[in-house]
């Protein structure tokens, strides 16, 4: 048996023309080469298979060719490569700076390369980093890793930094229609589209999944062997499933997902591929915008027929929905009936279901928008069949609300409503153009759909008259200072056994005075005075209801001389009462008594 070896091995490039996707970088590098302004200390940096190790090796044999090099030269003894993943220590860093040390025997450069280089200690970057500064005029170092934050900032710093990029789908794709020529394959143009998705990037992945699929198929690959072989869901997959969605086909939606579940696919990844499927159809909405799609030119057709048959509304409200069930998917302790769910209400959008009422009016506002002809259709719609016999009218109403209409709002009085049999002429036979609808309609118009409604109406307007008070005809009688203070101390006595002992207390703590009909307080603090403003409606609303008397005002000031009033310490109390009864100063001496303080 012949031996077998793999594409990624086969077709490694040899000649910077053949790197894929690096256009960029290799210019660069030639340019450099051609100038001779290369750096002594190159980093490769970017994701796994885009051509690191490659252009590494290229490089190498580039700077070591002359016009005498034969083109096979591969420059064996001047290219060293080391593995940095399992030669981390610090000893094999030193065997490496014992190596560069002595000059090449054949060729103008020593070039190591130094794969995985992030996996070096730490005290093998500090003994590189003299090395690499300053190595010597033969040596080279190229290192190379898919981890560039885990490099310390001395060693990036003396680099020359390249960062290899993805490798686009469209770039992946025509170097596999390249290498399926080559080995005399047919391959189907779609097919290899899925393959260089699969790869998200690599190179090296997209040929070791093209030498896995065409173990499988043989000579010919087709789109249908690669879905199956790679287990991924198509464009297809998706293209039925938006069809069931705008049919508002539920159940086949439904049975579609149950099938893709059953061939061992994740809701999660279905439901997120259907948001992108969705975005895909936004952007074939717009012609400039479908090169965005790494597709092949069938299924772009594909894409923007079915883009047609949609409207952005739909598209935006259908990503949303698919996005919030991508979102929650991880949290769901029933994730198939979150994606059920989801599905449901995506072929709900556009589902118009029962037609739904206009509100409160009885004749829908787009009655007005109607053509002319169409305005008698309406009239026959809305016509109330004749009454039973023996059926009184508040049954009517009850029984056929839809199909009573109401009257005009100024032909219909609040106590003996109207309800006729048919709408108003004048309604029917005039022009859509000169009907003017009227703006109060819901405040003027009375509804006919229960005459019990419309007593009610009636009974809340006679209670809100009999609330309206006359401003102009209030009492205003006449009163003394004595009768204000006894109300005053009946509010107070009222509000402390409802338990409002500090607005009490604050009331109690002056002596109200009578100017006219202001009442003034005064008090040592402004506090008592905010206490006492924030409680004087309701003990207004009570002194002039029971004075009679609505002119009644509080005027409270703040006189700081007034807290020398109140008493504090034990002699200050003593001395308070001995003002209203001097006697008190005999009964102190003739029984020897002493003040005593709290």
């Amino acid at each position: 048996m012949e031996h077998f070896i793999v594409s990624a091995r086969k077709y490694r490039p040899q000649t910077f023309k053949d790197v894929v996707g690096q256009q960029a970088i290799t210019n660069t590098l030639e340019n450099a080469i051609a100038n001779n302004h290369l750096a002594q200390a190159l980093l490769f940096c970017g994701p796994r298979g885009v051509g690191k190790t490659s252009c590494a090796r290229i490089l190498a044999k580039r700077i070591n060719q002359d016009e005498n090099t034969r083109p096979d030269e591969d420059f064996a003894f001047n290219i060293f490569e080391l593995d940095a993943a399992s030669n981390n220590s610090v000893d094999d860093i030193r065997n490496l700076i014992d190596q560069v040390r002595i000059p090449p025997q054949v060729g103008t450069y020593k070039v190591y390369i130094i794969d995985e280089v992030h996996m070096l200690s730490q005290a093998a970057f500090n003994a590189f980093l003299k090395t690499l500064e300053e190595p010597p005029k033969h040596a080279i170092f190229i290192l190379a890793t898919t981890e560039k934050h885990k490099i310390i900032p001395t060693i990036l710093s003396r680099c020359q930094i390249f960062d290899f990029k993805r490798i686009t789908v469209t770039d992946a794709r025509k170097h596999l229609v390249e290498i399926a020529k080559e080995e005399g394959i047919d391959a189907d143009e779609e097919a290899l589209h899925i393959i260089a998705q699969k790869a998200d990037g690599a190179m090296r992945d997209a040929l070791s999944i093209f030498d896995r699929v065409v173990s499988f198929s043989g000579k010919t690959l087709s789109r249908k062997a690669v879905t199956e072989n790679l287990n991924v869901l198509d464009y297809e997959t998706y293209f039925t499933a938006t069809d069931h969605i705008l049919k508002n086909e539920i159940p086949q939606l439904l049975l579609q997902f149950n099938d893709i579940l059953s061939r061992g696919f994740d809701g999660h990844h279905f439901i997120a591929g259907l948001a992108s499927h969705f975005r895909d159809l936004m952007v074939c909405k717009n012609p400039p915008t479908i090169h965005l799609l790494e597709v092949g030119d069938g299924t772009k057709k594909k894409y923007y027929e079915q883009s047609q048959q949609t409207d952005i509304p739909f598209l935006l409200k259908a990503i949303e929905m698919a996005n919030s069930c991508d979102l929650t998917y991880k949290t769901s302790r029933n994730q198939r009936l979150l994606v059920e769910l989801c599905l449901m209400q995506l072929a709900s959008i556009t589902y118009d279901g029962e037609k739904k009422n206009d509100g409160p009016f009885i004749i829908p506002p787009s009655f007005y928008k109607l053509p002319k002809e169409n305005a008698q259709h309406i009239d026959r719609t809305l016509k109330v069949p004749p009454p039973i016999q023996g059926q009184t009218q508040e049954s009517i109403s009850q029984s056929q609300p839809e199909t009573l209409a109401p009257s005009i709002p100024q032909q219909t009085t609040v106590a003996t409503p109207a309800v006729p049999k048919t709408v108003p002429k004048e309604i029917t036979t005039t022009t859509p153009e000169t009907i003017v609808p009227n703006i109060n309609i819901r405040k003027e118009r009375v509804s006919g759909l229960s005459i019990k409604g419309l007593q009610r109406k009636k009974e809340l307007e006679e209670k809100l008259e009999e609330r309206k008070v006359d401003v102009t005809n209030l009492p205003r009688e006449p009163f003394t200072e004595i009768a204000m203070q006894a109300t005053w101390r009946e509010y107070v006595s009222k509000i402390s056994k409802k338990g409002e002992k500090i607005v009490a207390s604050n009331l109690e703590a002056d002596v109200p005075k009578l100017n006219g009909t202001t009442i003034t307080l005064e008090y040592p603090n402004a506090t008592m005075k905010v206490e006492v403003e924030r409680a004087q409606g309701p003990l207004l609303e009570f002194l002039k209801r029971k004075l009679s008397n609505y002119d009644i005002t509080l005027d409270i000031t703040v006189n700081e001389e007034v807290q020398r009033k109140y008493a504090y310490t034990g002699q200050e109390r003593y001395d308070k009462l001995r003002e209203q009864n001097p006697e008190l100063d005999i009964l102190k001496r003739a029984f020897d008594l002493e003040i005593l303080e709290q």
